[in-house]
């Protein structure tokens, strides 16, 4: 044991510092030691975990504004799925309609014709780039592979839903239907009609419609390696995903 004097001003007091670099711990019974720590090894780890939590609060200190807006963006996401969708209850557009149908709900309607082609829905997957953003940023320390492929694959969908949804492209050729005066010219606004109806089914939507369920997979893994989000945001998003499969189901 090393004893020390407890004032460094009496006399005779010598201070000594002591570095260990090594603690051996002792068999409760025999000899040999029954575990050996390196402290200098342990010392760099616990400073090289200190660096990364530095690194992670400076990167929440430095994207706080973006994280504030990606938090805004999702409550407006919300509220805009929540909008959609009592409108499709009180007024259901004609998805299994002909291209007259849609050209008569934007004639009396212009409002609802809109809603119906689902242009709300452009505001709403330009928000989730910024929420995937916001994502990105919050979890890229945990896996930056995966939250890059998460962030490309959401941009591209978002791109492919936009033109899956040429709403005011369909507006325009309603309005040209209504004004023609011959019926050569309604039978060309009628075949650009079939042509939106048929982009608003398409390739494009299609695309769309499967990133969008993929990069929810990819995330919510990410997000149950970080621990940052909990379970149950998680287990919600991939039971999300899963489900958006089921329009492929036969019924």
């Amino acid at each position: 044991a090393l004893g020390l004097l407890h004032s460094p001003q009496a006399s005779g007091c010598v201070l000594v510092e002591i570095r260990p670099y090594r603690l051996q711990i002792n068999r409760r019974n025999g000899w040999g030691f029954s575990e050996t720590i390196d402290l200098d090894t342990e010392k760099y780890k616990l400073g090289r975990n200190m660096n990364q939590i530095r690194e992670i609060e400076s990167t929440f200190s430095d994207w706080k504004t973006l994280f504030r807006a990606g938090g805004v963006a999702a409550l407006i996401m919300a509220a805009i799925t929540f909008t959609q969708s009592v409108l499709f209850i009180i007024s259901p557009p004609p998805y299994e309609g002909t291209v007259v149908d849609w050209f008569t709900l934007f004639e009396q309607n212009a409002f609802l014709g809109l809603l119906g082609f689902e242009a709300l829905l452009i505001m709403y997957v330009l928000l989730a780039v910024l929420v995937s953003l916001a994502l990105f940023v919050a979890l890229k320390q945990t896996s930056p592979a995966l939250t890059a492929i998460f962030l490309l694959l959401s941009i591209i969908g978002s791109v492919a839903f936009i033109l899956a949804r040429p709403a005011f492209e369909m507006l325009f050729l309603s309005n040209q239907y209504a004004a023609a005066t011959s019926d050569a010219q309604k039978a060309i606004f009628l075949a650009g009609g079939e042509a939106m109806i048929a982009n608003f089914h398409g390739t494009a939507f299609q695309v769309s419609y499967l990133l969008g369920s993929l990069s929810g997979l990819i995330i919510a893994a990410v997000m149950l390696r970080s621990g940052v989000f909990g379970k149950a945001i998680p287990y919600l998003r991939v039971a999300s995903s899963v489900l958006d499969f089921g329009i492929y189901v036969p019924i």
